[in-house]
């Protein structure tokens, strides 16, 4: 399972606007989210209903700046299933080359059962 997802960083993706230092550059977390998201859209369409997969664990080495204006394109490939969990190595490039590389691992888990446990009512 792959997939990639592209978009444009705009000034709200910023270390600046997420308030994790003063550069108007690509910011972690924004990094964090945009391959969390190609993650998903791995998955899209082949989980079961009434199963999701959460986030459990983020490796991630934030290794370029990426300026306001740049095309990004976030890839997940899935390495490994180990019971409930899904490893799946990530990377974020962009014109240059690439901006970070890591591993995100999602658990498997029952929607309701998740809900209930968060007490979601």
């Amino acid at each position: 399972m792959a997939a990639s997802v592209e978009r444009v960083v705009s000034d709200s993706d910023t270390s600046a606007a997420a308030g994790t230092s003063d550069v108007p550059m690509l910011a972690t977390p924004s990094i964090i989210l945009f391959a969390e998201q190609a993650t998903w859209a791995a998955l899209d369409g082949r989980l079961d209903e009434g199963t999701s997969a959460v986030e459990h664990r983020v490796e991630i080495s934030h290794l370029a700046p990426t300026p306001v204006g740049a095309k990004i394109r976030a890839e997940a490939v899935l390495e490994a299933i180990e019971g409930r969990r899904l490893v799946f190595r990530v990377s974020v490039s962009d014109d240059r080359g690439l901006v970070a590389a890591g591993r995100f691992t999602r658990v498997l888990v029952s929607t309701e059962k998740f809900l209930e446990r968060a007490g979601d009512d």
